[in-house]
């Protein structure tokens, strides 16, 4: 009981409370000399987590000169949220039909009025800027296997190119399986029918392409340029996705490990295409971002984003993580995957957990930092609640990540009651 009033006490004495967006500024100043901001949630669907990190990523857009935002989504769906607020001739016309792209289950992690507001703002932001100047938007993760293959086809097609029968070769390996990813994994891991071949050809293609391009100045613009990066990143979906199914089959840790590698992968491509001046703020789930080395996943030889970015960096000081959590309030989620989603309630955190300690420290929203603070009593194990799209209120005790909060993070944001966030397709009825 004492070390629990302990770090409570310090909680206390080292928080920051916060109630609206200029009360943050002190974070993103902490934030702003690095090259990498991993922005966490402690969920896909509460409203004030996107709300903070659009409040902060702002922020360090404006002051702090970041170049892009990459985020927990497939790449197709958010490149045309990137060529709308780059204001490409191609793009579509409204923030509505460009949000419509999410369209994979669950939808709602995009197509919601809280993306709405963040794209807007990079839309208005990127008016006056030059093409090459202007602010990014992209998507890391490795899901959209066949809808990367159809973004590369359509490309090469519209521009004649010779990597075209590279792609349709590929394409033409992936067709029999319905576009489902399981059906693909289960003959290529049990009958060792796979497409790899296929897809690392039409990558190794895709790349060198790019490599002898113009950079985006003289004769290519920086529009052009990035078209060839929007095929190669498609292709490295194509190659990782493939290796995803098989392994998601089989079972065991390597299928999370090849998704947070790939994304990883492609958010150094990103970097590399803004060059040197590039700094990136990342948008995922705190199981992503937070240090996966301070959790009980590193006892299940399982890595994350946090960890694998921080191993790469050359600087201590390049990499800052922000992990967010609530006490209570309202969430969008589903019962099963694949189901309708639905506003569930999300009870009060767990006795001795992370957000309880907050609670406890105060009932208000709250943001503190663990960087340069050497106190021990942030590096004991303490509970960390964590919610998926599927979730399930009334079994909270396996939601919870035993984690050391200062390992784990740079700095905290906490918010005591959340709201569930407004979804899209509830939001235009």
């Amino acid at each position: 009981m004492k070390r629990t009033i302990s770090v409570i006490d310090e909680i206390r004495r080292v928080s920051n409370k916060f109630g609206q967006e200029q009360d943050l500024r002190p974070l993103t100043d902490a934030a702003g000399s690095a090259k990498i901001v991993l922005l966490g949630e402690a969920s896909h669907g509460t409203s004030e987590f996107y709300t903070y990190r659009t409040a902060l990523s702002k922020m360090l857009i404006a002051e702090h000169g970041f170049t892009f935002i990459a985020v927990e989504g497939d790449w197709p769906s958010c490149y045309e949220v990137n060529k709308y607020v780059k204001h490409a001739p191609d793009a579509k016309a409204s923030i509505e039909e460009v949000l419509q792209s999410f369209d994979r289950w669950p939808s709602w992690m995009w197509a919601n009025t809280e993306t709405r507001d963040l794209v807007a703002w990079l839309r208005e932001y990127n008016r006056e800027l030059p093409e090459a100047k202007r602010v990014g938007f992209y998507g890391l993760d490795v899901y959209s296997l066949w809808e990367s293959m159809d973004e590369i086809i359509k490309h090469l097609k519209d521009t004649n190119s010779p990597e075209l029968p590279a792609a349709l070769k590929a394409f033409a390996c992936f067709e029999p399986h319905g576009r489902e990813g399981q059906n693909y994994g289960m003959t290529a891991a049990f009958f060792s029918e796979t497409c790899q071949d296929e897809v690392v050809q039409l990558l190794k293609q895709l790349e060198a392409k790019r490599k002898g391009s113009e950079s985006g100045s003289g004769s290519g613009s920086a529009r052009s340029y990035e078209a060839l990066l929007n095929d190669e990143i498609n292709a490295l979906v194509a190659v990782n996705g493939e290796r995803y199914y098989q392994s998601m089959v089989r079972g065991g840790p390597e299928s999370w490990n090849i998704r947070d590698r790939h994304m990883v992968e492609a958010l150094n491509r990103v970097m590399n295409f803004y060059g040197p001046e590039a700094k990136a703020i990342v948008w995922e789930h705190n199981t992503h971002i937070g240090d996966a080395r301070a959790t009980d996943m590193l006892a299940d030889d399982m890595v994350n984003v946090g960890q694998l970015v921080r191993e790469q960096s050359q600087h201590p000081g390049e990499v800052f993580a922000i992990g967010a959590g609530t006490y209570r309030g309202t969430v969008i989620a589903a019962a099963a995957w694949d189901s309708p989603l639905e506003a569930m309630r999300v009870p009060p955190a767990m006795k001795g957990s992370w957000e309880e300690l907050m609670h406890e420290a105060g009932a208000h929203d709250q943001w503190l930092i663990f960087k340069g603070n050497t106190s021990p009593l942030f590096h004991d194990t303490y509970g960390h609640r964590a919610i998926g799209v599927v979730y399930h209120p009334h079994y909270e005790r396996g939601n919870y990540v035993p984690s050391r909060m200062s390992e784990r993070y740079d700095a905290f944001v906490y918010i005591d009651e959340s709201h569930a966030l407004t979804p899209l397709e509830l939001a235009l009825v």
